[in-house]
């Protein structure tokens, strides 16, 4: 649903008067900049060697990275899931876990004795609780920076962002395609919609790895304001 602003300009000419009479006659122009070296950064690389920047970036993040084709999907996941010990999972509403076929896998894994969990954007409580509890948050990435080693979620109806912060673990399929650069091309594709006035997501996560802190001696504590593992499983696209 799309909201609208009333009398916006009145509220907005009203503020300008009473701090010193400024106007908005002459519109704010974006300047164009002689040079855009982030623009360069890892920008010939093809998708193989961003692989690769991810991998070794993952080292730095303290996450477990992975690589499987399509195929093996499943058996990567199931063997990830059991290293982490987890009997509960919650995962996203996400299309693309019917398209990679794991469905199947979710639904044997019940047998199993393990909880699994979709995300309910129809019953929203019931879906923070469970994430609270559970062992394990699994989303797809819809966008991957390989320079730092960071998923990006475009949260939605299908995908609270509960699911990535609030397991003990976390982790994210992220199908080879979504890999780019660096941060330069997440903002200009989250420009490139609002300059085509789509709607865009009312929140965007990135997520480097598992929960970092640092207290006043610098000292890193893992898992305070989010999952203490994390694990990305770089997958071939269907």
């Amino acid at each position: 649903m799309k909201g609208s602003i009333m009398n916006r300009d009145r509220f907005l000419t009203n503020i300008r008067t009473k701090i010193g009479g400024l106007t908005a006659s002459q519109p704010v122009e974006k300047p164009v900049w002689t040079v855009s070296p982030q623009k360069k950064v890892l920008k010939d690389y093809t998708p193989d060697q961003l692989v690769e920047v991810l991998e070794e970036q993952c080292q730095h993040i303290h996450t477990d990275f992975f690589r499987t084709s399509s195929n093996s999907l499943e058996k990567t996941l199931d063997e990830v899931l059991n290293h982490y010990g987890a009997k509960s999972v919650i995962y996203s509403n996400d299309e693309r876990f019917v398209s990679y076929q794991l469905n199947p896998y979710f639904e044997s894994s019940l047998s199993t004795g393990r909880e699994i969990y979709r995300w309910n954007e129809k019953d929203k409580e019931t879906s923070i609780s469970f994430a609270e509890k559970a062992d394990v948050g699994l989303t797809f990435s819809d966008m991957t920076l390989a320079e730092s080693g960071t998923i990006v979620l475009f949260n939605k109806k299908g995908q609270g962002r509960s699911v990535s912060l609030l397991p003990r673990d976390y982790i994210a399929i992220v199908p080879k395609s979504t890999i780019v650069p660096r941060m330069t091309q997440a903002t200009s594709y989250v420009q490139e919609m609002v300059d085509n006035g789509e709607d865009i997501a009312s929140c965007i996560n990135f997520i480097t790895g598992p929960s970092n802190s640092a207290d006043i001696e610098m000292k890193l504590v893992v898992g305070v304001h989010g999952p203490i593992r994390a694990a990305y499983i770089i997958v071939d696209d269907k």
